[in-house]
């Protein structure tokens, strides 16, 4: 099972970077839930889920750094960029009967280390 749903998350992240709505959101249970917690949002069911997505104006990209997961709950850590600036992001999938029940996603901008710590980072 867990080799499908990472052949199902790749195709997911790849119609998503395509803007191919309809492949995008074969991954979703027809009741499936979205919550973005820090805007307080909650989308309920695949089809107004897919809906919000397509009324966005923003030209978006998505560009996948790490897939990981095991058995109903898998985790990718992406950069998606609107209209070219990037937004750093983790979307938490939980899987029921091999498709998203509960989609959780997180976003970021890019900031630069502290200065405490300036001198032991990495560039």
């Amino acid at each position: 099972m867990e080799e499908t749903v990472r052949l199902a998350l790749e195709q997911h992240w790849a119609a998503s970077d395509a803007g191919d709505f309809d492949v995008e959101h074969e991954i979703y249970q027809d009741d499936a839930l979205l919550e973005y917690p820090q805007s307080g949002e909650r989308i309920h069911g695949r089809r107004k889920i897919q809906e919000s997505r397509f009324a966005q104006p923003n030209k978006k990209r998505f560009s996948v750094r790490r897939i990981t997961g095991s058995g109903r709950l898998w985790v990718t850590e992406f950069v998606l960029t609107y209209d070219g600036k990037p937004s750093y992001a983790v979307s938490i999938m939980e899987f029921h009967d091999r498709l998203v029940a509960k989609e959780t996603q997180y976003f970021t901008e890019r900031f630069d280390p502290s200065p405490s710590r300036a001198h032991l980072v990495e560039r």
